[in-house]
């Protein structure tokens, strides 16, 4: 692809990737049976009929693609596969899905970078957490690795005040009527 660290590189890549996928995705779908199909940068997410085809002729056809592309592929172990930041559980009936966290590290509280940049990574560790439509023991879960994690890396914290609520129970919640 580009040069890397060139300024251009991940977009010269998308654009390759994109033109890739329009040439052959079509086909692919159709002769595997994919039923579903995310990517993101250079990660696929995809689901298909194991009744059909199996991921090793899947992953033989993407490697044709192009003499530069290698695709590997991780599959599902008890059901679940990670993708990306998240946690896919298959159950008999839908997918699930969870937070994946896959590091306590971030940049240390006592660290000599600036302060914005220490809190960045906390802010989007929380963010992330608020973003997650998660049931009440996974975001009780998710919020305890979150502590630990601050913890882990020096940051202060503070006794939490009102208890933070999970984005289900924030639509449930009646809305403060204004004066």
């Amino acid at each position: 692809m580009g040069a890397m660290g060139t300024p251009s590189s991940s977009l010269i890549t998308e654009i390759f990737l994109q033109h890739t996928e329009h040439l052959h995705m079509a086909h692919l779908t159709h002769r595997h049976r994919i039923i579903i199909y995310f990517r993101y940068a250079d990660d696929i997410f995809l689901i298909f009929d194991p009744n059909h085809t199996n991921i090793q002729t899947i992953l033989d056809d993407f490697n044709t693609l192009h003499p530069r592309l290698l695709f590997t592929a991780d599959v599902d172990r008890d059901n679940t596969i990670n993708y990306l930041d998240i946690s896919i559980h298959r159950t008999p009936n839908n997918l699930k899905t969870s937070i994946h966290t896959f590091t306590d590290t971030i940049m240390p509280y006592t660290s000599n970078h600036p302060t914005q940049h220490k809190y960045a990574a906390v802010k989007f560790l929380f963010n992330r957490l608020k973003s997650y439509d998660l049931q009440k023991e996974e975001y009780r879960h998710e919020l305890n690795i979150f502590h630990n994690i601050l913890h882990y890396n020096s940051f202060p914290i503070r006794p939490q005040k009102p208890p933070i609520q999970t984005p289900a129970q924030r639509q449930t919640s009646p809305t403060p009527k204004s004066r």
